[in-house]
């Protein structure tokens, strides 16, 4: 069967959206609403800043499903976060919000970059979660950054630096809880901040996505990776990682062992 194309009639609203930004995973859209975004979650994967490229039919789809499920989760324990609700298998609509220019990486155990650059065994566990700065830009290749830099250049002061450390090990907390009770182990993830003003006071936000696009994620039992190094390393099928993840924290139903390859787009 033909994949169902993203293709609006003139007279939907939808129809008539305008593109805000497109990304190596998503793009997104103007909102319905006033400071409202629509978030569309691409079947592309990426890897080593974008030097290995794939198309993953219905990737999008679990990544969509995925992180609403950690978005609703956070939400639940009083993390404030940019998802408003899901709108289809491939868009959720979220609070618009001026993202901080950094990505905020919590480790729990080395692995990937740190691995390498402190010469530490892959999968030792740390002796605390550490969280780490690197500065958006995909032309430097996303370098480390200390608070030092963060708050001299003014990408965020150093209260936000502290509620930013606060919140992402809450998160931290939360997503090791969870990986943990369906026989996962949270290895590191990466999470963005964004910016939101209520009246004349600003608020920290999560924002961007969580899914394993996001998270190194092994199964405690085996070890074997649930996350996006099945693609870097060419370890099997990525599909088939992410639908298992989904399968064990109920976002999939028990009975379904593959996501749909081809997923219907609907609008």
């Amino acid at each position: 069967m033909a994949k169902v194309a993203a293709k609006p009639d003139a007279g939907d609203p939808m129809a008539r959206r305008k593109k805000l930004y497109e990304g190596k995973a998503k793009v997104l859209y103007e909102g319905p609403e006033p400071g409202t975004i629509v978030q569309y979650f691409k079947d592309d994967a990426t890897a080593f800043n974008a030097e290995k490229k794939d198309v993953i039919e219905g990737k999008g789809v679990l990544n969509n499903r995925l992180s609403e499920f950690f978005m609703k989760g956070l939400t639940q324990i009083g993390v404030p976060n940019h998802f408003l609700k899901r709108l289809n298998m491939r868009e959720q609509l979220v609070r618009a919000a001026e993202i901080v220019p950094l990505e905020v990486i919590v480790r729990n155990y080395a692995a990937g970059s740190m691995a390498k650059r402190l010469g530490l065994e892959e999968g030792m566990q740390l002796p605390r979660p550490i969280v780490e700065f690197s500065y958006k830009d995909d032309s430097l290749g996303d370098p480390l950054v200390p608070e030092e830099y963060i708050v001299a250049f003014g990408w965020a002061s150093q209260q936000d630096m502290d509620d930013i450390v606060a919140m992402a090990l809450r998160v931290n907390d939360f997503m090791s809880g969870t990986m943990y009770g369906v026989g996962i182990k949270l290895i590191d993830f990466k999470i963005e901040f964004g910016r939101v003003y209520e009246g004349d006071f600003q608020r920290l936000i999560v924002a961007d996505e969580i899914s394993p696009d996001s998270c190194r994620l092994w199964d405690i039992e085996t070890g074997q990776k649930l996350d996006k190094d099945v693609f870097r390393q060419d370890l099997g099928s990525l599909n088939d990682a992410y639908t298992e993840v989904a399968r064990r924290l109920g976002v999939l139903p028990s009975n379904v062992t593959h996501a749909a390859t081809k997923p219907t787009l609907i609008n």
